[in-house]
């Protein structure tokens, strides 16, 4: 999903890759995760397809009874510490943002919305990401956006 204006392109390009969280800093205005030790990996080729996952809590357990036989309170619990979506993903370099078309998510009711992200690159293995999202249906002010989530680049 890259267009067709030359630098448009060599940004987008600068996104291909798999990616390794490293940090997640403030909270998320939609879910309100509470973030411990999280790990990440966000996924961007070359064909225009992303997909993240992001396990809140680093270190879940696993179900008592094995994959299979997890209680109703082993699930919830293991819902609710994992977020992942995929779909396709465009740049506006004009805005400074990366856009995640989601074509399914864990939350079932994300699919085919728009995740919109503003970017920054941190030289040419760190990329920082801050949805704009409110949590409301609105959109925060760059400059008052504080949930940041920073990956690095894996080699």
């Amino acid at each position: 999903m890259f267009c067709a204006e030359p630098q448009q392109e060599n940004v987008a390009d600068k996104f291909v890759g798999v990616w390794r969280l490293v940090s997640i800093e403030g909270t998320d205005a939609t879910f309100h995760f509470v973030y411990d030790h999280p790990t990440g990996v966000l996924i961007y080729d070359r064909s225009g397809w992303m997909s993240v996952q992001i396990d809140n809590k680093g270190a879940r357990k696993p179900f008592v009874k094995g994959p299979a036989g997890g209680t109703a309170e082993e699930k919830v619990g293991a819902f609710d510490s994992y977020i992942a979506y995929y779909g396709h993903f465009t740049v506006d370099l004009k805005a400074q943002t990366v856009t995640h078309h989601l074509e399914d998510a864990t939350p079932p009711n994300w699919r085919g919305i728009n995740n919109v992200r503003w970017f920054e690159f941190q030289g040419n293995d760190r990329l920082l990401l801050i949805p704009r999202e409110d949590g409301k249906g609105g959109v925060i002010d760059r400059k008052n956006a504080t949930f940041k989530l920073l990956w690095e680049r894996i080699k």
